[in-house]
């Protein structure tokens, strides 16, 4: 296909973008010290999270109106390419800093953008502001041309440092945008991290149908796969139905209850009249052949642990089908609820909102609080019209939602009573301290390392819905262990009673007693090998636990920081060092505390940092099905017979430790 590269004088007019749109607001420091602060790890899916953050920029433009294509390439040595025929970097002598152009100091200072203001685009993924900074840091080459004002500019970096001046490669006609070109340093990645192709690829495509006017190109070098990998070598993405054609294409091949899916787009200036700039996309059907999915997005960025949006997004589908079922009088249509609506569901859903709040860099979770009430009654409207326009189809839904809600209601019933007969079975003092909450919707099992731990956490639970298992000592390495020897051992066969169910094919998911299984333990060398040992557990001998979402690991502070009757609590040694800069906001000396334990925090601490689910911070463990053939393989040779494996794994790793526990 031609490119059609013209240098496009009639792009939107807005305001100014030069040079002073670009805010400083810190330096950027510990990004390569720490970078799962920045992009979750070191792991593969942080090493495609880099990627995102560059296309994210690209988007933006697009998304504003000053682009309509993005190319994707990966090259031969597994460099990767990022051009956009946008406005173009600014490349003038910042304001705050004449030494340096506005490029330099977008790509080497942490928290420097053009998005904090709102005045340059309405919109944007890439919001925080530490993409380019920290792709910058965590690569050994980029290299970064703009085409702007008919000009071709250059710069080049290597692991955040400038590599040389600015340069100006003269007069160019026929382009414009901005041109990313960079390479995953090895000391910080691995040397054999390598971008997968398909992974890439699906990236690209999924950006293409969350905004329908750009067209995205990818390209990639034949030596790049893998033998067996079909991945195409180049492709063209353009859907001018958006999420609707994505959905079509995911269900393709699948009967549904719907001939079409729901499906649609609402400007929240248009729906609410009160300048709200923004707007949601949505599309959703649903099967009775295959697992349902949602997936969501914040300004093309993808949202996997869901938010606010996905929160309004199912409310409004569950008031719209009640109240359909209340319209054509069936009575059992009140009993539906979410997960009756979730069950079977498809759901791609999209927003586009102004400074929108994450949970964390990596963007896994909309905190926006408006913006449930924003999609909500966007959605709401549409649906309940669509359902009374499509009497087949919304009768075909409204059948199938009471019969899930029957099917939930029944096996509630036959919970209750194993769940009553099953706590009398387990007769486990000292050691299953059960919740009284009888059904399993919102209970939780905590999985503590010791009594001493126990204690402090059987004062801080909830009574009516959290429950505690202590462990005495490590558990069994179950990989490659025998099964009667597994079978024949104590702490495995208390944690399958408390829970309700078997290993291996007896597991059922039904069967579940508790709706959040959480690893407790220490933070030191003895905590986390428990903790491994029961991720395996779980991942060799109750695998759906981890694919339905129920599995998480505590996340405890280390230290408490006391001043006068103010007290506050710190994750690391950066949190610390930080609070103890600036002050905690009490009276007289801060006080630190260092627990070593769970055993070392009262009930006080324990509640309000760990268990209270207002205040705590859980991390789900969920596995990434793209990559479920490499977690098998890491996962036998890290807990696997044989020490070899280990040992060269070690060796491999070692340099990548910031800080040993022993």
């Amino acid at each position: 296909m031609a490119e059609t590269n013209l240098f496009n004088d009639d792009a939107p007019q807005g305001k100014s973008y030069d040079a002073s749109s670009i805010q400083v607001l810190e330096d950027m420091e510990h990004v390569r010290l720490r970078p799962g602060m920045y992009i979750g790890g070191t792991d593969d899916r942080a090493l495609h999270h880099m990627v995102a953050e560059i296309i994210d920029n690209s988007m933006d433009e697009a998304v504003a109106g000053h682009a309509n294509w993005i190319e994707v390439e990966l090259h031969e040595n597994f460099h990767i390419t990022v051009r956009d025929n946008g406005r173009g970097i600014p490349v003038d002598a910042h304001p705050k800093d004449p030494s340096k152009s506005a490029l330099e100091i977008i790509f080497c200072t942490l928290n420097a953008g053009g998005k904090f203001s709102g005045e340059n685009y309405e919109t944007s993924g890439g919001l925080h502001g530490v993409g380019s900074s920290v792709v910058n840091a965590l690569s050994d080459h980029v290299r970064v041309e703009v085409a702007r004002n008919r000009e071709l500019f250059a710069m080049e970096f290597s692991r955040g440092v400038v590599q040389g001046p600015l340069q100006n490669l003269g007069a160019i006609a026929n382009r414009r945008g901005t041109t990313v070109t960079f390479h995953p340093d090895p000391e910080i990645f691995g040397e054999t991290a390598r971008f997968k192709p398909k992974r890439l690829y699906d990236m690209a495509k999924s950006k293409a149908y969350l905004f329908s006017g750009v067209e995205i190109r990818w390209k990639c070098a034949a030596s790049c796969l893998k033998s067996g990998d079909e991945t195409p070598l180049k492709d063209t993405f353009k859907f001018p139905n958006g999420l609707a054609d994505y959905l079509t294409e995911r269900l393709e091949g699948s009967s549904t209850y719907a001939q079409t899916p729901f499906a649609g787009k609402v400007s929240f200036a248009e729906k609410f009249g009160n300048g709200e700039i923004g707007n949601v996309e949505w599309a959703i059907n649903w099967t009775p052949v295959r697992d349902s999915f949602m997936q969501s997005y914040c300004n093309t960025v993808p949202t996997p642990e869901g938010g606010t949006h996905e929160s309004g997004f199912w409310s409004a589908v569950l008031k719209a089908i009640k109240a359909y079922g209340e319209l054509v009088g069936n009575k059992k249509a009140s009993a539906i609820t979410r997960d009756d609506v979730m069950g079977g569901g498809c759901a791609l859903v999209s927003v586009f909102i102004q400074e929108p709040k994450f949970v964390g860099q990596t963007k896994d979770r909309l905190a926006t609080v408006e913006a449930q009430k924003w999609v909500e009654n966007s959605v709401r409207d549409h649906f309940d019209n669509w359902l009374a326009s499509n009497n087949k189809s919304a009768g075909a839904i409204l059948d199938y939602m009471v019969l899930k809600a029957e099917e939930r209601l029944k096996r509630k019933q036959e919970k209750e009573t194993a769940r009553k007969s099953a706590t009398k079975k387990l007769r486990l003092p000292g050691k299953l301290t059960d919740c009284s909450q009888s059904v399993r919707e919102g209970t939780e099992l905590f999985i503590v390392e010791g009594d001493s731990a126990g204690g402090s956490a059987k004062m801080a639970r909830d009574r009516k819905t959290q429950a505690l298992l202590p462990l005495r000592g490590k558990i069994l390495n179950v990989l490659g262990a025998a099964s009667n020897k597994i079978s024949t051992n104590n702490e495995i066969n208390d944690l399958c009673q408390a829970l309700g169910v078997g290993m291996g094919t007896k597991f059922n998911i039904d069967d579940l007693r508790y709706d959040k299984i959480i690893i407790m333990t220490d933070a030191d060398v003895d905590g986390a090998h428990i903790a491994s040992l029961l991720m395996t557990f779980f991942f060799t001998q109750m695998r759906p636990l981890i694919d339905n979402g129920h599995l998480y690991m505590a996340c405890p502070p280390l230290f408490r920081l006391t001043q006068g009757a103010k007290r506050v609590y710190c994750m690391d040694d950066i949190e610390k060092d930080r609070l103890l800069e600036k002050g905690i906001g009490g009276r007289g000396k801060i006080d630190i505390s260092r627990f070593k334990g769970l055993g070392e925090m009262d009930a006080k601490d324990l509640k309000e940092t760990t268990m209270n689910k207002e205040t705590r911070q859980l991390i789900r463990i969920s596995i990434d099905e793209d990559e479920l053939g490499e977690t098998d393989e890491l996962v036998d040779r890290l807990m696997g017979k044989k020490p070899e494996l280990r040992f060269e794994y070690i060796q491999q790793n070692a340099r990548f430790v910031e800080e040993l526990d022993v």
